[in-house]
């Protein structure tokens, strides 16, 4: 009886000390899907409010060539 508790531990570490599993194969269009970031959405927002500058500036441009326009 001593001897087979030594026995059953050995066993047991024999059979969990293998090569861990290889990994799943993934597909290879979710290996190159791109991950979404927390930045993705700042970046969106930045690009948005460098559009509504434009948009902006082009109508500042504007109102300054009519005043111009009007002054002469």
């Amino acid at each position: 009886m001593k001897w087979l508790a030594p026995l059953l531990c050995t066993s047991l570490l024999a059979a969990c000390s293998g090569k861990p599993p290889t990994p799943a194969v993934q597909p290879a269009s979710a290996s190159t899907a791109r991950v979404a970031t927390p930045w993705d959405d700042l970046k969106k927002d930045e690009q948005r409010a460098r559009d509504v500058q434009k948009v902006v500036n082009q109508q500042a441009e504007k109102q300054r060539e009519q005043a111009e326009a009007a002054n002469q």
